[in-house]
């Protein structure tokens, strides 16, 4: 039993590491909103794994929250990329510094 949460918990680390990977080394902004997803979805394992083995958890009501709000800043993401794209034909992060103004 205690096997496969770490099991779980190693396939979760896993998936942080290539979203810290893929949020330090990528400058393209979309691969950077896939590095967040994963972090994101690293998490929700976490939660879900431990409210499988730790009773009177609510873990997966708190994935099941975390999975809406990830969903609602994809959109805002992908929103923000559109429109950098449409201003400046080019999704590299560095060309969005001059948006400070």
């Amino acid at each position: 039993m205690a096997n496969a949460l770490i099991d779980f918990i190693l396939v979760s680390v896993a998936l942080l590491a290539i979203g810290i990977y893929g949020i330090a080394v990528k400058r393209n902004a979309i691969r950077m909103l896939f590095g967040i997803e994963m972090i994101i979805n690293s998490a929700n394992l976490n939660l879900v794994a431990f409210s499988r083995y730790i009773p009177n958890s609510q873990g997966q009501t708190l994935a099941l929250f975390s999975i809406a709000i990830a969903a609602a800043e994809v959109a805002v993401g992908l929103a923000l990329v559109i429109v950098a794209y449409r201003m400046y034909r080019n999704i590299d992060i560095a060309d969005f510094r001059s948006l400070k103004g």
